[in-house]
């Protein structure tokens, strides 16, 4: 188990992943924690991660010191779609030593290191190696990223099964209300209904409500 470093991962690409990862980094310093965000893999950007753009923004931090070191960005590349195509698009592989060294250094700097994940829990790395397979060989404990747009039910308890074939320690499971939704009949039981499923199946496991972004 590593204690400070905390994979986050959601339901789907759109899940909401930077802003509740930026999010929660900011109610984490704000009680009194070193915290920093890295995206482990970026795809569709160059030279840059336009999710650590929206951590920055978000936490009001600014760039960092890590973010100009590459250690918060250990690996881009530049089509938008899964790392495993994205690696063979740009005629490269994926460089987890790199990753690993990156995210080493960050916990030894930071309180806690929150490490985004690209799309959802099984989205390809390689051919043969899914992000839930990275999860689960890293030994982190998860952060999830769920919300009550239509499906996502379906969605959170197929992930939930993933999470306990493969061992993972689910530690929080992050509520995403935004973007804003006029009706919330939806939004509001499947709430419940998630947070019922986890008293029952995953009762050590943490629930928040991500606010919508003001």
């Amino acid at each position: 188990m590593r204690p400070n470093i905390y994979f986050v991962s959601g339901i789907d690409t759109d899940a909401g992943k930077s802003y509740c990862t930026a999010w929660l980094a900011r109610e984490l310093a704000q009680n009194g924690k070193s915290v920093i965000t890295q995206k482990f893999i970026q795809t569709g950007n160059t030279g840059h991660s336009e999710d650590i753009d929206l951590h920055r923004r978000i936490t009001g931090t600014g760039y960092l010191p890590e973010d100009e070191e590459g250690l918060t960005m250990p690996e881009i590349f530049s089509y938008p779609c899964s790392p495993h195509l994205a690696s063979r698009i740009d005629r490269r592989p994926i460089d987890f030593g790199k990753i690993e060294r990156a995210t080493q250094e960050l916990a030894r700097r930071y309180d806690i290191v929150l490490v985004e994940g690209a799309g959802g829990l099984m989205v390809p790395l390689t051919e043969e190696y899914l992000t839930i397979d990275y999860i689960a060989e890293k030994k982190c404990p998860l952060i999830f990223v769920t919300s009550g747009k239509l499906g996502s039910i379906n969605h959170t308890l197929l992930s939930f099964e993933a999470i306990k074939n493969r061992g993972i320690t689910l530690d929080t499971v992050l509520y995403n209300l935004y973007p804003t939704v006029e009706d919330k009949t939806i939004q509001e039981d499947t709430m419940q209904y998630i947070k019922n499923y986890l008293t029952r199946h995953f009762p050590e496991t943490k629930f928040e409500v991500v606010p919508e972004l003001t």
